[in-house]
């Protein structure tokens, strides 16, 4: 039984086996507002997932794993710098524009594959800013601060979402198949002159129409709304109904490349962001609409990466994580019918709430693991794991010395990735849209005190949680965080309160 704050912030006592001399590749999936409860493996009805059933059946899968925040930026930004968002002010939803968030005298994932001589590269959404100055960009010439600056050798990234401009795809440091004839100008600001805009030309919408009243009814890129003003990309704008198929042939063209090497693969999905427009073969497929049909192309992609490393002989010993980076979400600014199609499917599978919010499903996210080598097939773990702590078991992972002072929050939990510590964690620290904390244990969930809305207006539907006064939930009494516990349990309260205040007073996590 936990009896204070000290015994919660120790870490696991399950005892560590060694690693094998030899480096495994590593391979992160991560999808893109895929929920708790979207894939066949974790309940999902009328979407069928094949390929992600077939990894679980080859690895681990884990019932309690978290992404550091329930939306894209914070939770990515974790992820790959170990080190939590929300003690930057600068961590929030990045516009299209942002200029460089990660910098480059920061330690990443990537620099620690790299350093440790694997391949490495990036390859998707990557919503996390380029170039030395946001708003400053000249997106006709090679950007001066990009991915190579952070690890990465080798990138084909979409410069922050498929709903923001600018809708081209960034590789190795400048805009891919550019074209001279048509020079790219972006604005946040203002829009360019003889420029239509999808809220006044609701008719261009030939592809998806935008909710009236919400941002995405800015530039008009192949017949969808955007947020954000855009001219020119001629030859180089994407269509939307392709990029998968283009993210995914450059992961796999860098996997054919470097087979002869250790490498690591950063492949971040886009499919069920909005704006969700699958490509026409997987149109129909789920009998849900675009949002189901956008979960099976993301099942695509997983097939197409574990075929690959098949046909190379690559499987045994690589290592290959399928995740998301948050919650799901259903209404988000295009009206593609995702909760009139639901037919009783549910994005966050048995827990409360989505994408955003503070409860569950905002940060609890699927998360399966695959290592032959390493990896009991076809297992299930409770272990309690978070998104900010690959950083660290990789470091273990790879024997690695880490520079004094990088990914201070991360920590070794290896072990329970790798479905060998049935405990892991004592406690995760989750993040919502509005910066509320919250600090899961094994049975209890604490939220803190925060103003905020009901909902947002361009999500309708989506439940926040924000409350002016703590929540305390019994999750393994209630599961579904419904009845909020808080006054008659005033001793649990003030303890985990007093974990979020040590976290934040001593700028890093002691020893969870």
């Amino acid at each position: 039984m936990l009896t204070g704050a000290a015994a919660l912030a120790a870490g696991s006592c399950a005892q560590r086996t060694p690693v094998p001399a030899l480096h495994p590749n590593v391979v992160i999936i991560l999808a893109d507002d895929l929920g708790y409860g979207d894939l066949g493996c974790y309940g999902a009805r009328n979407v069928e997932t094949p390929n992600v059933n077939r990894l679980a059946e080859q690895g681990v899968r884990l019932t309690q794993a978290y992404a550091a925040s329930s939306v894209s930026t914070p939770s990515r930004y974790s992820l790959l710098t170990g080190h939590y968002a929300w003690r930057r002010p600068d961590t929030d939803i990045a516009v299209g524009d942002a200029g460089m968030i990660i910098r480059p005298e920061q330690y990443t994932i990537a620099d620690l594959f790299a350093n440790e001589g694997y391949a490495t590269g990036a390859f998707g959404k990557w919503h996390l800013g380029l170039g030395e100055k946001g708003g400053e960009q000249d997106w006709n010439a090679p950007l001066p601060c990009g991915l190579a600056d952070i690890g990465f050798q080798e990138s084909y990234i979409m410069a922050a979402t498929g709903d923001r401009v600018p809708c081209v795809f960034i590789e190795n440091g400048r805009v891919s198949q550019y074209d001279p004839s048509a020079p790219i100008e972006v604005s946040y600001r203002e829009p360019f002159d003889g420029e239509p805009l999808a809220k006044d030309h609701p008719e261009l919408l030939y592809n998806l129409q935008s909710t009236p009243g919400i941002g995405h009814n800015q530039a008009i890129v192949n017949g969808i709304g955007r947020i954000g003003y855009m001219k020119g990309g001629g030859k180089a704008l994407w269509k939307d109904e392709n990029i998968a198929d283009s993210i995914t042939a450059h992961a796999l063209n860098f996997i054919e490349k470097h087979k002869d090497e250790p490498f690591f693969v950063y492949l971040a999905t886009n499919d069920i962001h909005v704006p969700r427009f699958p490509h026409e073969r997987f149109r129909g497929r789920s009998g849900m609409g675009l949002r189901g049909d956008a979960i099976a192309e993301f099942d695509w992609t997983v097939g197409a990466v574990m075929d690959k490393l098949e046909q190379l002989g690559l499987t045994e010993n690589t290592l290959l994580i399928v995740t998301s980076d948050n919650g799901p979400v259903l209404e988000d600014g295009y009206q593609d019918q995702a909760r009139e199609l639901l037919n009783g499917h549910s994005p966050s599978g048995t827990i409360r709430g989505n994408k955003y919010g503070v409860y569950e499903a905002g940060t609890r996210v699927p998360a399966i693991v695959r290592w032959p080598a390493r990896v009991a097939a076809g297992s299930e773990s409770e272990a309690l794991v978070s998104h900010i702590d690959l950083f660290a078991s990789f470091t273990r992972l790879l024997g690695a010395d880490l520079p004094r002072g990088m990914a201070p929050d991360s920590r070794d939990g290896l072990d329970a990735w790798l479905g060998q510590d049935p405990v892991g964690r004592q406690y995760v620290v989750e993040q919502a849209n509005n910066r509320t904390l919250s600090v899961r244990t094994s049975r209890w969930k604490f939220v803190e005190p925060s103003d905020g809305p009901e909902e947002y207006r361009w999500a309708p539907g989506s439940e926040l949680g924000y409350r002016p006064y703590p929540q305390l939930f019994d999750l393994v009494e209630d599961p579904r965080e419904q009845r909020n516990v808080a006054e008659g349990h005033p001793d649990t309260v003030r303890e985990l309160e007093t974990i979020l205040a040590t976290e934040r007073t001593n700028g890093q996590s002691s020893d969870n």
